[in-house]
């Protein structure tokens, strides 16, 4: 669609830029769009002339949500494991050989269409950056189709060989590992813009972690990495030592952990996961310990079917101000701007001029209202690249 846009009789507009407050809050605003970009910001009664309007109705305007750890690409459900946790059986991370299978028996067009929709139902409830990991195909070819697929989505994604070792490699941990660094990763770079290692207790130790690491980041993809979720391990400073966007769960953590991510020279983003720990009974990441330390903190869904099926970035904001200490403000900024800095994007997460256009008009005047009113649909509309969807 061609033209300018306004977006304007705003009450709240949540900039993460210049403005009020942490969030940049700029009261009765208007927003300008040209050509999918932020053209201008400012006060609504100087607002320049446009093709178009949105009227925001006195509403609050955020930028979309950056969601920066999913796992959308699989087949099945594991609503059956999920019930066996609530009755008491503890998460391990077995489950996922479970959609491992079911993963590998599913169409190209049957995945596709998981993909599209939780793609939408994310969209939907605000979030217009959103990274695809694979992780369920554990062969050379469903981890590269996984991959082809979740490019048709977007450019944020992420290669996840090394999610869990297959059971046809279960006593040869070595040699999966080395097809991970070899054929697999060589048929997934192309479709990848990130790599990944699930570094924990029953899955990759932190020796086969920066081994694949380090063959990914030769291979010109950027480095992420799972690691201390299910108790202490070397994960986060792994992650550290190998310059990684971002280290995600951050459950358990050492003093030298977080010395480590809040480090002046440390550009590693801690991405808390909070919708995992509500789906498996865990305990919380401890939001609070991190941004006293002056770590970046950003929130995501962790959507996959077993330990997190939620696409909604505004239950994971309300989880972490009741359940991770987080002030509204900071668990906001942590599902935009936060989230932005866990992919080392500076064009979302932010509504500056020369941001992306993708922004959220809430039916509520504030953003205190997405953790003041959990579970309320309150995304009224949601504009990417400057297109009402």
């Amino acid at each position: 669609m061609s033209g300018s846009l306004l977006v304007d009789n705003i009450g709240e507009l949540v900039t993460n830029g210049v403005g009020e407050g942490p969030l940049g809050i700029r009261r009765d605003a208007a927003v300008l769009v040209e050509d999918g970009r932020v053209a201008w910001v400012g006060a609504a009664a100087y607002a320049p002339a446009a093709d178009r309007r949105v009227d925001a109705g006195g509403a609050a305007v955020l930028p979309g949500f950056v969601d920066s750890h999913a796992h959308l690409v699989f087949a099945g459900d594991r609503a059956a494991e999920f019930a066996a946790r609530m009755a008491g059986q503890p998460y391990t991370g077995g489950g996922i050989r479970t959609t491992v299978g079911a993963t590998r028996a599913a169409s190209d067009d049957e995945l596709r269409a998981t993909v599209l929709r939780l793609r939408g139902e994310a969209l939907r409830q605000g979030t217009t950056t959103m990274e695809i990991k694979s992780g369920y195909g554990l062969t050379v070819a469903d981890e590269a189709r996984s991959l082809r697929i979740a490019a048709e989505f977007g450019t944020e994604t992420t290669f996840l060989g090394a999610h869990v070792v297959p059971a046809e490699y279960a006593d040869r941990p070595d040699d999966y590992v080395g097809l991970v660094c070899g054929p697999m990763l060589a048929a997934a770079a192309p479709h990848a813009k990130w790599i990944d290692v699930f570094c924990e207790r029953g899955a990759f130790d932190v020796d086969h972690a920066r081994a694949i690491l380090a063959c990914g980041q030769a291979a010109g993809l950027g480095v992420r990495l799972h690691a201390n979720q299910l108790g202490p391990g070397p994960g986060v400073q792994l992650g550290v030592e190998l310059g990684a966007a971002s280290v995600d769960h951050c459950t358990h953590l050492s003093d030298a952990d977080v010395d480590a991510l809040a480090d002046a020279h440390t550009t590693t983003v801690a991405t808390l996961l909070p919708g995992a720990e509500f789906s498996t009974r865990s305990p919380y990441p401890d939001a609070r310990r991190l941004l006293d330390a002056g770590v970046t903190v950003a929130l995501a869904t962790d959507c996959n079917p077993g330990s997190s099926y939620t696409s909604s970035m505004p239950f994971c904001i309300a989880l972490a101000v009741r359940e991770m200490r987080m002030t509204p403000a900071e668990a906001v900024r942590a599902a935009t701007a936060g989230g932005a800095r866990a992919l080392r994007r500076d064009d979302v997460g932010v509504l500056t001029p020369g941001a992306r256009a993708d922004l959220v008009v809430l039916d509520a005047p504030s953003h205190l209202h997405l953790a003041y009113r959990p579970g309320v649909p309150l995304i009224r509309k949601v504009l990417l690249n400057g297109v009402p969807q």
